[in-house]
């Protein structure tokens, strides 16, 4: 049987808020918003696996960068700057690309991976950590990519005065000098593309990172102009030209890359592990470097040293559970402690509103910083350990008992109102019915607890409920539902 710990926690939503053009907010599906971004960024690609691959992408990138625009009062916007989306150009392809990836994302070391892309990296991808050092990953390293070298990456050229480019700098808050007419290269990343410029002009001379520089000619002048930050510079006749290769930021899957990939008949999956080397793609949380630690009468699945303590406090509050109930001990448990929110709820499909997840002798368990923060820690083990010794003695017991006792257990009789919950609001989707229920069945047991003593209810696990109280039982919850 499963079970399922509640935690006050809030609920990790399937939606996505917008803010489109014209200012107005959206709120869409996530996969519908993964159809508006794989139309605005690659929907005139050919290849129907390199759809796939930009669905798995852009879906990925959705969830694990929800909430970049949270103090805007949304999640994304819909330019370049998030994902490009584009709902009416989501034809009967994109869709299918997405419908056949569906929920599938990226996971490196069993945690979300973060997904850019770039439109064309000239057959070098740049170092994720040269732009976004707080995003640096091992599977987002700069290296050559000959299959955007064949896709045909092209050179580029633009040209000009640095009247106008003072002008789109200052308007995106840049600080240049008064009669800039040079740019000089002062720092390139591992990849050869520009990292720091100095802007020189009559007044002075300024320097300025090299993607700020390029996303404020984009956003001003257009963003068929500075490209990319692949290039050289030189000034002339009143110019400043810039010429250079690829198209984008470089990092990550390059789409020019990727589609000559599907062209060539490789599949989704091959390409994105060509691009993200080292994740795995799945619809549940993969890719966990477990380490397994043996107490004395259980074991820790965990990914990090830290958890070590877990093991010690869950075979203290067995020990204690034991001594209490006098209920015989399991031949094992396996405790799992996940390392963040997000693989926890993909692991095991429960909502982030819930604390554990128990199947058999197996306790899932959300980060243990995490429930220490709301101070259920301690709690969530009793509750967890108490359903498998539960398990473990073999009587037939109806699904309210086993939770209102384990939470009896776990907190005495607490302060719900006592009666038979149905078990569908204890299993339900929906967090506020589920709390009151897990209450209402825990102030029951109290109150059978409070009638016949705890020594009789608890060896009901073993022998199931009496005549009497399975009766009762039953009488309230066709009760409730008349």
């Amino acid at each position: 049987m499963i079970f399922a710990l509640l935690l006050a926690l809030p609920m990790c939503a399937a939606d996505v808020t917008v803010q489109v053009r014209g200012g107005g907010v959206v709120r869409l599906g996530l996969e519908e918003y993964v159809a508006g971004a794989v139309a605005g960024e690659s929907g005139v690609f050919r290849s129907e696996e390199t759809l796939k691959a930009m669905a798995v992408a852009a879906r990925t990138y959705a969830v694990k960068m929800r909430g970049r625009h949270a103090k805007e009062g949304f999640d994304f916007c819909d330019t370049t700057h998030c994902q490009r989306i584009e709902m009416g150009a989501a034809d009967a392809r994109v869709r299918a690309s997405v419908e056949q990836t569906a929920g599938e994302m990226l996971w490196y070391r069993g945690a979300l991976a973060f997904t850019p892309y770039t439109r064309d990296c000239g057959g070098r991808s740049e170092d994720a950590e040269a732009l976004w050092p707080e995003m640096a990953a091992p599977y987002l390293k700069s290296r050559e990519d000959p299959n955007c070298r064949r896709a045909g990456s092209a050179a580029w050229q633009w040209s000009g005065d640095g009247s106008r480019i003072l002008r789109a700098l200052t308007r995106s808050g840049l600080r240049a000098p008064e009669g800039l007419d040079r740019v000089v290269i002062l720092e390139r990343t591992a990849s050869g593309r520009a990292a720091t410029l100095d802007l020189v002009g009559a007044g002075g001379s300024v320097r300025v990172s090299a993607d700020s520089f390029r996303l404020a000619i984009g956003r001003e002048i257009g963003w068929n102009t500075l490209r990319s930050d692949r290039y050289q510079v030189r000034s002339g006749d009143g110019r400043i030209v810039f010429e250079g290769e690829g198209s984008g930021h470089g990092v990550g899957l390059c789409q020019m890359g990727a589609e000559r990939m599907g062209e060539d008949g490789r599949t989704y999956r091959e390409i994105l592990a060509f691009y993200y080397p080292g994740t795995v793609a799945g619809v549940t949380a993969r890719g966990f470097s477990w380490r397994r630690l043996s107490g004395e009468s259980m074991v820790l699945m965990a990914t990090r040293d830290e958890d070590r303590a877990v093991l010690a406090a869950a075979e203290r509050i067995e020990r204690g559970l034991i001594e209490r109930t006098r209920w015989a001990a399991p031949r094992g448990i396996e405790l799992r402690v996940y390392p963040d929110v997000d693989s926890f709820r993909n692991a095991t499909g429960e909502p982030g509103w819930v604390a554990a997840r128990t199947e058999g002798r197996t306790i899932q368990l959300q980060p243990a910083e995490v429930l220490r923060a709301k101070g259920t820690f301690e709690r969530t083990l009793r509750h967890e350990i108490a359903h498998v010794l539960m398990e473990e003695q073999g009587g037939s017991l109806p699904v309210w008992f086993e939770e209102g006792l384990a939470a009896f257990l776990e907190s005495g009789a607490g302060a719900g109102k006592a009666r038979v919950p149905a078990e569908g609001d204890l299993r339900g989707d929906d967090p506020a019915r589920a709390r009151r229920a897990y209450a209402e069945a825990q102030a029951e047991v109290g109150a059978l607890v409070a009638r016949y003593g705890e020594t009789a209810v608890f060896d009901w696990a073993r022998r199931g409920l009496p005549a009497e109280v399975a009766k009762a039982s039953a009488s309230q919850a066709a009760a409730k539902s008349k």
